[in-house]
């Protein structure tokens, strides 16, 4: 078993998240965006100042995308959203599903500038969900069945392709083509953690194509190889650990955001920085994401 490495980092931002999810870094604005998907809410925090701002939403929004400096795409149970980044007006750009009982959960840009992005139950219910490829305003299903879709993320180059079922707790893989992020052979599970506590949450792929993994129920971030071997663990003091980003000018810090969703008072008196949104405390050679290409 990987020794875990104590916490080194700190408290990003202080603020509970019922859902803190999907998070992303804008490197020209030095900012980084994040939501608390049952709150309703998409956190904004410049870094060099620390201004932090909350923007209320009318939808459950679980993931970023920046289109250009003036744009940004918002995955939410509504559908696809172009969101103008300095008055916050929203307008509809594209529907993944008419699942009135489904909503978004996570997503993640390809170097190609594709959208993958996942669905799930409101109430978690077996396999209503899935994942998708959004390139353009075309929408594609990749894959169905799935409970509690995470972990996307790819590899540097763009031929590979990680994601989970959390329910399953497998991370997988599979070949994509760089040119245009669809699949092009049977994904592949490189990992069952079903082994040891936790489940496999939200994920990054670095620049050296280390996959860096926020355990779910074990409080912690896990760094994979890109053949699945797990070569670090990394403690954060939140249990229920949902989702890293990397931010700063360099990509060489790690935010990794929180939940407290179905903590009772005790657990929440036992667990005080659930839902917070944390700072790893460590260098990584990370990247920027890709813009989402219109």
């Amino acid at each position: 078993m990987t020794e875990t490495i104590p916490f080194a980092g700190s408290v990003l931002c202080e603020d509970a998240m019922m859902l803190g999810e999907g998070p992303t870094y804008d490197p020209a604005t030095d900012t980084a965006w994040w939501f608390d998907i049952k709150g309703q809410t998409l956190h904004e925090l410049q870094l060099d100042t620390g201004r932090k701002a909350v923007h209320a939403l009318p939808f459950l929004g679980s993931a970023l995308a920046v289109i250009d400096p003036a744009r940004q795409l918002i995955a939410s149970d509504q559908g696809l959203f172009i969101r103008e980044t300095a008055s916050g007006r929203l307008s509809l750009f594209a529907t993944l599903e008419a699942i009135p009982t489904n909503r978004s959960n996570d997503g993640r840009v390809h170097p190609s500038g594709c959208l993958w992005i996942s669905t799930m139950a409101r109430d978690e219910s077996p396999g209503a969900g899935a994942f998708y490829h959004v390139g353009g305003t075309t929408v594609t299903r990749l894959y169905s069945g799935i409970s509690i879709p995470n972990s996307i993320c790819f590899s540097p180059d763009g031929t590979t392709a990680y994601f989970t079922d959390t329910a399953v707790n497998h991370l997988m893989r599979v070949s994509v083509d760089p040119a245009t992020g669809l699949p092009t052979g049977d994904p592949v599970a490189i990992s069952d953690e079903n082994t040891t506590p936790g489940w496999v949450d939200g994920s990054v792929c670095d620049a050296d194509g280390l996959i860096w993994n926020a355990r779910y129920g074990s409080g912690a971030v896990d760094v994979y190889k890109p053949d699945g071997t797990k070569v670090a663990r990394y403690a954060v003091p939140a249990t229920q650990t949902t989702c890293p980003a990397f931010i700063g000018r360099a990509a060489d810090r790690l935010l990794v955001t929180s939940a407290f969703q179905n903590m009772s008072d005790a657990a929440r008196t036992a667990d005080p920085n659930a839902g917070k949104t944390f700072e790893l405390g460590v260098p990584v050679r990370g990247r920027f994401e890709p813009a989402f290409r219109l």
